[in-house]
């Protein structure tokens, strides 16, 4: 059997993940690959009950450790109820947002240990990471520019945190993919849809099966 493969987008508000992660789905269905098209926090029932409690908290919100075992929980029924056995039935999963998610924003912007995120990761996942991570990096002004036309005043309790959380939490991405370059793919969302949709095409197109 193929072995399967798992790819996840990762980066800030308004970077675009959701769009090419669909666009990568549809570009591997053309050719030939069917895969698991998910997302984070979701992809099951459970998951997707604990997303609504993270994006419209009850009462004042989540402090930063509630909210990093959330996110946790979440993770962990994903992959042990999609992500573990579409890889082990041979099948390509695409994931908006994984583990890195966590580091960056729980981490980088809350202020949570890197190594207590990856502890939690390790108990509730058993540590399993993406074969590739596309991180997808935007400037902040045009950033900005497609939240205001997608959500107006309209934003998530996590979404419409400060600016300075926002360029905290760009900062840890950045920081994760400079220390783990063979995991990672960097690719600029600041151009249109296809020119970023090329990019990671180029960048998923090492993991593709080698055709004899």
């Amino acid at each position: 059997m193929t072995p399967g493969r798992f790819v996840a987008f990762e980066g800030g508000e308004g970077a675009g993940k959701s769009t090419q992660a669909r666009l990568l789905a549809e570009a591997l269905r053309q050719a030939g690959i069917d895969p698991v098209l998910t997302r984070e926090p979701g992809g099951t029932p459970g998951a997707e009950a604990i997303r609504q409690l993270l994006l419209a908290p009850p009462g004042d919100g989540w402090l930063a450790h509630a909210e990093a075992l959330l996110f946790a929980a979440a993770r962990a029924d994903h992959v042990a109820r999609v992500i573990r056995p579409a890889l082990a039935a041979g099948r390509w999963v695409v994931c908006d947002r994984f583990v890195d998610s966590s580091r960056a924003y729980q981490g980088g912007g809350g202020g949570l240990a890197d190594t207590d995120l990856l502890d939690l990761h390790r108990i509730g996942c058993g540590g399993l990471l993406p074969d590739l991570t596309v991180l997808i990096e935007i400037e902040p002004a045009e950033a900005a520019a497609r939240l205001e036309r997608r959500d107006g005043t309209q934003r998530d309790a996590i979404g419409g945190r400060e600016e300075a959380y926002h360029r905290q939490v760009a900062s840890a991405f950045a920081g994760i993919a400079a220390a783990e370059p063979e995991r990672f793919a960097r690719v600029s969302g600041d151009g249109s849809l296809e020119e970023t949709a090329a990019a990671v095409w180029t960048a998923v197109a090492r993991l593709l099966p080698t055709r004899r």
